[in-house]
């Protein structure tokens, strides 16, 4: 039997780091606009019975007039994040339906993600209760101070965090109510509530290809992994309604 799956897309940041005319999260990659990328991955899905998007306040005229129908079609319930990405994720939990039994969360500028990778993440998801994805550490890190190098760090078994990061409702809302508990200045995902808690969260392995957007130079090198992945046109007549795929 299927979960029900609810979706939290944080896309309330302020984009500092990504500098621009417009937050990094409304920009187009691929010719569209990275949240709605993200957005379409999983209004796609059967097992897929809510989507909270959390926008920025400031924000909700341009979503509202340029994304508006868009969000209608996907059945997207629009929502202010807070400050943090905690507050966000946290008042999207109170949103979810009672219905639901698996919570993903998942950054808007990773827009890059892959039927796979979500299949086999909601999978374990349901069978540990708690997964994410995640992709093995390749470069070499340095731990550094002040300028300089103090050492090399042994990367054996280091893994990049990534999203979507999927958990039992009742799990998430339980890590959620332990917040005040923990300093909240260490907190950098999801996980970290449910680790805790003492629980465990399993990993679906991915590459560096989920990549997230956090610069200008980012959005070249997500065009670039979009396009590597599309579909080549078939040859001759396509016929109008497979014409209209494209």
């Amino acid at each position: 039997m299927a979960n029900n799956v609810a979706v939290i897309i944080c896309a309330a940041g302020s984009g500092s780091r990504f500098g621009g005319a417009r937050k990094k999260q409304f920009t187009d990659v691929g010719k569209r606009a990275a949240f709605l990328r993200s957005v379409e991955f999983f209004a796609d899905r059967d097992d897929v019975k809510q989507i909270l998007l959390a926008i920025p306040k400031e924000d909700e005229e341009i979503v509202s007039v340029k994304w508006g129908a868009n969000l209608t079609f996907f059945a997207v319930k629009t929502y202010f994040g807070g400050s943090e990405r905690f507050e966000t994720v946290l008042k999207g939990l109170k949103l979810v339906k009672d219905n639901i039994d698996l919570v993903a969360i998942h950054d808007s500028v990773r827009c890059c993600l892959t039927k796979k990778w979500l299949d086999d993440c909601f999978a374990k998801a349901a069978e540990t209760g708690a997964a994410m994805l995640a992709a093995p550490v390749v470069s070499t890190i340095k731990k550094v101070k002040d300028g300089n190098i103090e050492k090399t760090v042994d990367r054996t078994g280091l893994y990049e965090a990534q999203t979507p990061q999927v958990f039992k409702a009742e799990l998430i809302k339980k890590a959620y109510a332990n917040l005040d508990k923990l300093d909240k200045s260490t907190i950098s995902d999801d996980a970290q509530l449910v680790e805790a808690l003492g629980e465990k969260v399993t990993i679906v392995e991915t590459d560096q290809s989920n990549i997230k957007i956090t610069t200008q130079s980012d959005i070249a090198i997500a065009d670039a992994i979009i396009k590597s992945r599309s579909k080549p046109k078939k040859q001759g007549y396509i016929g109008p309604y497979e014409e209209a795929q494209w």
